[in-house]
């Protein structure tokens, strides 16, 4: 029999919690909607929730502050927070003080689904290493007057809601482009990029090098992974970089973040 979850969805948005509501409703979960950070604790004083979907800006208490709350209070629940493009950078301290992960509003219904499987499995797994821990201890204090026997091997305490400096890795940022490696988006001035894997492998690779210039043949070798004659490399790289400038400025109005230095190669300008 499938096991049935309980989620709290916030957010003072009544369409978004509608969507979000019917979609999790429809995958068997229990569903309550609330419109305010304040509903949101005094729905947790009186009911336990498996997983929490958040949005960060609120009138009145934020995301943010109700994040730290719920973190603190019932560290087992993950929280998904949910955010507009412009806000992503802080989406990303909201990573870092213990969301498991966060959504694009309107999102998605397939990313919903992944993310709050994944959050409901994380779970899981942080309950049953807690109480294997605290049959671990039982068993000791059980062997404990028995000489004859060795005690238990130690076990580390399960994690927290923390993300354990995984976060370090998964974001990279320079001045205002945010790169996320995880879900493969990237952010400019808060305007979310539309970009081909391709794409998005070329712009990472020329900030996680900033302020290095790299030739095409580098960035022929490091994107698609194989050695090329000079002009191959040329030419390929000039057809991907033409059409990520194109996309950079259709999304943002500006031309002026990927230049060229003749004769060299590509680096991210300096501004």
């Amino acid at each position: 029999m499938r096991q049935v979850f309980s989620i709290l969805v916030v957010d003072d948005e009544p369409s978004i919690r509608f969507f979000l509501e019917e979609a999790l409703k429809g995958d068997g979960h229990e569903v309550t909607a609330v419109s305010s950070g304040a509903a949101a604790l005094e729905a947790f004083a009186t009911t336990h929730f498996d997983l929490m979907l958040l949005d960060l800006q609120m009138p009145g208490m934020n995301g943010i502050d109700v994040l730290k709350v719920v973190s603190e209070r019932h560290p087992d629940t993950p929280i998904i927070i949910l955010t507009a493009h412009a806000s992503l950078d802080t989406a990303v301290e909201a990573l870092r003080s213990g969301a498991h992960d966060y959504l694009f509003k309107p999102c998605k219904i397939t990313d919903l689904r992944e993310s709050v499987q994944a959050g409901l499995l994380k779970r899981q797994r942080t309950v049953r290493q807690r109480e294997l821990l605290s049959e671990l201890q039982l068993s000791f204090e059980t062997t404990a007057a028995k000489p004859d026997r060795p005690p238990p091997a130690a076990v580390p305490p399960p994690a927290s809601n923390a993300n354990n400096g995984e976060d370090e890795e998964r974001f990279l940022r320079l001045r205002n482009i945010i790169i996320d490696a995880t879900r493969h988006v990237i952010t400019i001035d808060g305007k979310l990029l539309g970009l081909s894997p391709t794409e998005f492998k070329l712009l990472t690779h020329l900030v996680s090098e900033y302020p290095r210039v790299l030739s095409p043949q580098d960035l022929i070798q490091e994107v698609q992974g194989y050695p090329s004659e000079p002009w191959e490399a040329r030419e390929i790289v000039r057809y991907h970089i033409y059409h990520l400038r194109r996309k950079i400025k259709d999304a943002t109005g500006r031309d002026d973040i990927i230049h060229t230095v003749r004769a060299v190669g590509y680096t991210i300008k300096h501004h």
